[in-house]
């Protein structure tokens, strides 16, 4: 007798009695040892112990822990190159070392050169008012969409405020830290958000208009 099937006097047994098997995933690769470097940059002392870098250059010192990461740091080269390694990764975890890479050359265009972030106060109709207190370590905010509240923002630890010279309307934030001084802008920004109004139309505030490290 001739076996059951959908199609009577076919002979051909149905797919759905075989379901067909799916090629197991490959596992994700694993690399044995994968290296990155940078070069020390001429002017700048820089000591990396049990994973904490710390740098110093002629804007002053700076530090930066990497224990929670998986790598090995250390300086190579008679201490003229910084070189992160990291055994029996996978590929999405070698991205860690191009961070830590670019976090290092970070901290040493903070001690170098300073980063800075340019803000323009922007405004329609009631002038915003910017002044500089505190030593240039905090800005109070004035006449915001014509509000009498004073808005009093502290700069981060190390990060200075002044007025533009040559441009009506900005302010300069500088810092060697660049999280430290990216913060600092965001949290002037943030005090100065327009609240219940439609932001298409009421464009006031504070805006970063440019960012980036300060030319000696």
């Amino acid at each position: 007798g001739a076996c059951s099937t959908d199609h009577p006097g076919s002979g051909i047994v149905p797919d759905t009695l075989f379901p067909k098997l799916e090629a197991p995933r490959a596992a994700a690769m694993k690399t044995l040892v994968q290296e990155e470097s940078i070069k020390v940059p001429k002017g700048i002392k820089i000591t990396i112990n049990s994973k904490i870098v710390e740098v110093e250059g002629k804007h002053g010192k700076l530090k930066r822990d990497f224990k929670h990461l998986p790598i090995e740091l250390y300086l190579a080269n008679s201490g003229h190159e910084v070189r992160a390694k990291m055994y029996f990764a996978k590929s999405k975890q070698l991205s860690m070392l191009r961070s830590v890479c670019s976090h290092i050359n970070n901290l040493f265009d903070g001690v170098q050169k300073k980063f800075e972030y340019k803000m323009r106060l922007v405004y329609a109709h009631f002038p915003i008012n910017a002044t500089i207190t505190n030593g240039g370590k905090t800005v109070e905010i004035r006449n915001f969409l014509g509000e009498k509240r004073v808005r009093t923002i502290n700069m981060l630890e190390g990060v200075k405020v002044e007025k533009s010279t040559g441009t009506k309307d900005e302010i300069i934030i500088t810092g060697t830290d660049i999280d430290c001084t990216s913060r600092s802008a965001a949290l002037v920004r943030q005090s100065c958000l327009v609240k219940d109004k439609d932001i298409r139309k009421f464009l006031d505030g504070v805006y970063v208009s440019s960012h980036g490290t300060l030319e000696d």
